[in-house]
């Protein structure tokens, strides 16, 4: 039975963005079945592919956020490179960049400029600040906007210093925000016919997880503050050390707090005044977590989600990264995918998390060579002969 053609078949994305929140995006759009043509510097390439760890002379990085891909070279300042990108927007579906605000502009290549060439084209922007607002000149950086949207000063200890989360994850919801947005205008342009502009800024979509702890500051005037691995609503919901591991313990009602003192085998805690309701816990924590500390140090973290299990209760054992690399249940869910790579051999990518019964999304294609499809592109689309195509080669302009 052939397979079924993902939602976004038939849709064109060109992606001018480099490193991580666009390319995370225009990675999202092609595994859901868009034709992604990424394009990139000559003889340089997104900046993600100079930058190790390698494998078979490849990055990691740019191999775990470019799969699905084709990658044509095209020099931007260049009058020709210029002339081939406009014929490409005429026609595509999609644009995708992520340069500073403004600079699309100066190349020639803003909204308006684009629009007039192609009216049903869906231009997304993303940039670290907006297009807008008093910092909007400022670049764009995941450090920088991990420490400036709050996300930081809530995460680590008390008496430590800020952390940030441990992967890039401003970037990387910027991108899954990117290309929700990408597309809700391809549907709304299924009603008008017409695209739209689609801004993106990094500061905006981590403002927005601050969600219950911005609750907190608007409704309270209290300022949220470092709590380590606590929960400021929820106890116990955190993480424990048993014998031989931590282990994380997630009790977020009265119901779950009697099982989890049934697996415990110690009943009465659940009837104890200090600890008999969701408030209560909260305002009693300081003796109910060593409590509890005690108790689970007794067995090992297996044991101890063993029981919590059978019981209902959520738990779960902090796995590290090599362990979710290799783990069973993604293997056996076709999250862990391998794919024929024509200079590294193999790569092995995470695979697609959305799923959708009737028309899946698919890992197809490995991550592209740098020029890979450029000569394939050219001729198809642009309508470039041979001989053409060798000549901007030698000017440096793919």
């Amino acid at each position: 039975m052939a397979r079924a053609k993902g939602p976004l078949t038939g849709v064109r994305v060109l992606d001018l963005t480099r490193v991580l929140a666009g390319p995370f995006c225009s990675m999202l759009l092609g595994d859901m079945g868009a034709e992604v043509i990424k394009i990139e510097e000559p003889g340089k390439g997104d900046d993600t592919r100079s930058w190790p760890p390698f494998a078979g002379g490849e990055a990691t990085y740019f191999m775990a956020v470019n799969r699905n891909k084709r990658s044509v070279t095209l020099n931007l300042k260049a009058p020709e490179g210029q002339r081939i990108l406009k014929s490409l927007v005429r026609k595509s579906d999609v644009l995708l960049e992520n340069f500073r605000p403004g600079t699309m502009d100066k190349l020639g290549f803003g909204y308006a400029a684009l629009a007039r060439l192609n009216p049903r084209l869906v231009y997304c922007s993303i940039s670290g600040f907006g297009e807008s607002g008093p910092e909007a000149h400022r670049a764009g950086y995941d450090l920088v906007v991990q420490a400036e949207s709050g996300i930081m000063d809530l995460t680590g200890f008390p008496d430590g210093p800020p952390v940030k989360v441990g992967n890039s994850i401003a970037d990387l919801v910027a991108g899954m925000s990117a290309a929700h947005g990408v597309t809700l205008a391809l549907l709304a342009r299924a009603r008008s016919r017409r695209g739209q502009k689609v801004e993106i800024a990094m500061l905006d979509v981590m403002a927005s997880l601050l969600t219950y702890q911005a609750g907190i500051y608007f409704g309270t005037g209290q300022r949220p503050a470092r709590r380590g691995n606590a929960h400021p609503s929820i106890v116990p919901y955190e993480v424990f050390r048993a014998a031989d591991a931590f282990l994380v313990l997630g009790v977020a009602n009265n119901a779950l707090w009697a099982k989890c003192c049934a697996a415990l085998e110690r009943p009465g805690l659940a009837r104890d005044p200090r600890y008999d309701t969701e408030a209560k816990r909260v305002q009693n924590r300081d003796t109910l977590i060593p409590l509890l500390n005690e108790i689970l140090g007794a067995k090992t973290a297996a044991e101890w989600v063993t029981r919590f299990e059978a019981t209902g209760v959520p738990a779960g054992r902090i796995r590290s990264v090599a362990e979710v690399c290799e783990s069973e249940h993604l293997k056996a869910r076709g999250m862990i995918v391998r794919l024929p790579h024509p200079t590294a051999t193999q790569v092995t990518v995470m695979g697609v998390p959305i799923r959708l019964q009737a028309t899946p999304g698919k890992v197809a294609s490995a991550p592209p060579v740098l020029g890979q499809h450029t000569d394939r592109v050219l001729k198809s689309l642009v309508g470039l002969k041979a001989a053409e195509i060798a000549r901007l080669r030698r000017d440096g302009v793919i």
